[in-house]
């Protein structure tokens, strides 16, 4: 079974590194811009670059797991092209991943002006305050070269999305994992999930927020593990 992870705005494949550390066959991408090329303009089309990527290295039995905007890569995967995968993880995301105006307003002006884009750093490792400080170091390193405005396209793609009429034909088996404390993707987000794909599984992390699997990496680790055994 190959676990293949997708990060969410602005982020990259360090956002999975205790995941991928714990098996070979986990592997986490870097999306187009995260640091390296030019980022997709839609949910739908980093879809198909994920499904380029799965079928130019011929991966059979895949699962993909999607953090935030990975998880609507996943969803939206899921619902084009199902017979592809074995099931989907969802991991602090939604059926509609609506953004607040300001937030695209900072990352927007981030990208333009250097007192800004400090500001926007800083508020990139302060939502990192539970992650252990050695990985948080890196991310907000990473954080800076994948910068604003890749986070701002992003950011405007989940804007754009939206599956709420359709999330309920997902047939694939799922898991959801949700942190108590996210703020970004609530727990009402996941539970609208569970509610809607039918025999889907939620795990919910007590104290965890948006970067669950870097703050309780042993317990979801455990979570897929027993999702993927069962599959």
């Amino acid at each position: 079974m190959n676990l293949v992870c997708i990060h969410g705005a602005g982020s990259s494949s360090l956002s999975y590194y205790y995941i991928t550390k714990h098996s070979p066959k986990w592997e986490a991408l870097d999306l187009p811009g995260h640091p390296k090329g030019r980022p997709c303009s839609s949910i739908e089309e980093y879809t198909q670059w994920v499904r380029g990527y799965l079928w130019g290295n011929g991966y059979q039995d895949v699962v993909p797991m999607g953090h935030s905007m990975g998880g609507a890569i996943a969803q939206t995967y899921a619902l084009s092209y199902p017979e592809e995968l074995r099931g989907i993880i969802l991991s602090g995301t939604g059926a509609r991943l609506r953004v607040h105006p300001d937030y695209l307003r900072q990352e927007l002006e981030a990208s333009k002006d250097e007192d800004k884009y400090e500001e926007w750093l800083q508020e990139r490792e302060d939502g990192l305050s539970e992650v252990s400080p050695a990985l948080r170091a890196r991310l907000v390193e990473r954080s800076a070269e994948v910068g604003p405005a890749v986070q701002y396209n992003d950011m405007s793609a989940c804007n754009r999305f939206d599956v709420m009429d359709r999330v309920h034909l997902i047939s694939l088996p799922t898991l959801i994992l949700v942190g108590t404390e996210d703020i970004m993707t609530p727990v009402r987000y996941s539970r609208y999930l569970n509610e809607k794909i039918s025999g889907s599984q939620l795990e919910i992390f007590e104290g965890a927020s948006h970067s669950l699997q870097n703050e309780q990496p042993q317990k979801v680790i455990h979570a897929i593990e027993t999702f993927l055994a069962n599959l």
